[in-house]
């Protein structure tokens, strides 16, 4: 990408058409989110003649809430094992043909001040709107054009070339790339656009489905929202199958991980970044599984209740817990984990329950507060180097709208630029 233009500023007011003739493009971009964005410039400033359409009136809405406000917008570990996708190995093609280091050196030209935060994750300093006026910096460079409330948007294909119409007017180009994201976050203009495209043009869809989200406890397992508000640090685990055999959407195996950071007891369940993590592995009916001790050793939280002599009560259990759990957690699994008879055979079972205390969620709280969708466009349709879609020329679809899901933490922000990247230098 070219160098940010001195002195020169960019606004983005109503760009909305009011030209009844269809206009000629090279690509029409639809969505002007992360990887809208990203591909537009990239595509624009190779020469291709582009148009941006979003149906918002806001590009980059998504972006700008991210991170608190300060846009989490890369990791620096991110490999393909971070990311989950029918096919694992899809991503690595893109995401080693633009890496962290390249988003990042593209930052530091605009100025942009950063910081690392845990786990690899990159902040702005200030806020994520600079994030987004760099990717407007860049498409106007490009010379982009970006059309917002475009409302209604149909798309036909025919002798090479697509149609796109909307109210803003019509358009066509022998290049589409669709970045109309996922799901998640409806109250920022999340549709399904993307899906109903692809499968109008023969492409298979994995279920969308909520992920890195809150998980709901129901049944006796609710009486755990009592303790909303308490974090703890543990050990999530989850994973196994997803999908519905025999309907329109191919069943996904996952396999079974671990994530140790922060879980927070919410009013509805469980949430905080391990439990948000392994929700992306979570399927309906099957269980949450966490280590509430993640640093025990030797023999354990309930040692000194096992000593020779000790004293075996709930006070006796509750201040072992106490000594590696908050106070009101301690104080609440005494009761749930007290041993019957405080024998060591009891204790032990105990010590073990502990340590993989299995929770079934009977929900998610929805895409409403997901921060992602995962599934999404079956890679199994698409060309792995440039997002191109096998039995569609000039069709491609990148960024969220894709089945590929990235973990807690910068992930989702680096697949956006770099599947971005890949479809910009191929359009």
């Amino acid at each position: 990408m070219s160098q940010p233009a001195a002195g020169r500023e960019h606004k983005t007011g109503d760009s909305t058409l009011r030209a009844t003739g269809v206009r000629a493009f090279d690509v029409v971009v639809l969505g002007a989110g992360a990887a809208g964005l990203m591909c537009a410039a990239v595509a624009g400033q190779r020469g291709r003649r582009v148009a941006l359409l979003d149906h918002n009136a806001q590009p980059g809405r998504k972006i700008l809430i991210s991170g608190g406000g300060r846009c989490n917008f890369t990791n620096l570990h991110c490999g393909a094992d971070r990311f989950i996708s029918n096919n694992p190995h899809f991503a690595k093609s893109a995401l080693a043909l633009y890496q962290p280091r390249h988003f990042l050196e593209l930052v530091e030209r605009y100025g942009i001040t950063w910081h690392e935060k845990t786990l690899g994750q990159l902040f702005c300093d200030r806020s994520a709107h600079e994030i987004l006026n760099m990717l407007l910096a860049e498409c106007e460079l490009g010379g982009v054009e970006l059309v917002l409330n475009a409302r209604g948007i149909e798309v036909e294909a025919s002798a090479g070339e697509f149609r796109v119409a909307c109210s803003a007017g019509e358009f066509k180009a022998s290049a589409l790339v669709v970045a109309t994201g996922g799901l998640s976050i409806p109250k920022l203009g999340a549709t399904g656009l993307g899906y109903e495209l692809a499968r109008e043009f023969g492409l298979r869809v994995i279920e969308p489905r909520p992920a890195l989200v809150p998980l709901v406890l129901g049944g006796p397992e609710a009486r755990w929202t009592q303790l909303a508000g308490v974090a703890a640090d543990v050990v999530a685990e989850a994973g196994g199958e997803n999908g519905k055999p025999g309907a329109q959407f191919p069943v996904v195996r996952f396999p079974v991980v671990r994530f140790r950071e922060k879980m927070l007891v919410t009013h509805r369940g469980l949430s905080g970044p391990a439990v948000l993590q392994a929700s992306s592995y979570w399927r309906p009916g099957g269980a949450l599984t966490l280590d509430f001790a993640p640093d025990a050793t030797g023999p354990g939280v309930l040692a000194a209740l096992l000593a020779k002599g000790s004293r075996r009560d709930k006070a006796a259990l509750k201040q072992a817990l106490r000594a590696v759990l908050p106070q009101r957690l301690a104080a609440f699994l005494a009761g749930e984990a007290a041993p019957a008879g405080w024998t060591n055979a009891a204790l032990e079972a105990r010590e073990r329950e502990l340590r993989r205390w299995e929770f079934h969620p009977v929900g998610t709280e929805g895409f409403e507060k997901a921060e992602v969708t995962a599934g999404g466009v079956d890679t199994d349709d698409l060309q792995a180097r440039t997002m191109e879609a096998r039995s569609v020329p000039g069709l491609f679809f990148i960024g969220e709208a894709v089945d590929v899901t990235g973990h807690l933490g910068g992930f989702n922000f680096q697949w956006a630029w770099a599947s971005a990247v890949a479809a910009g230098r191929a359009v």
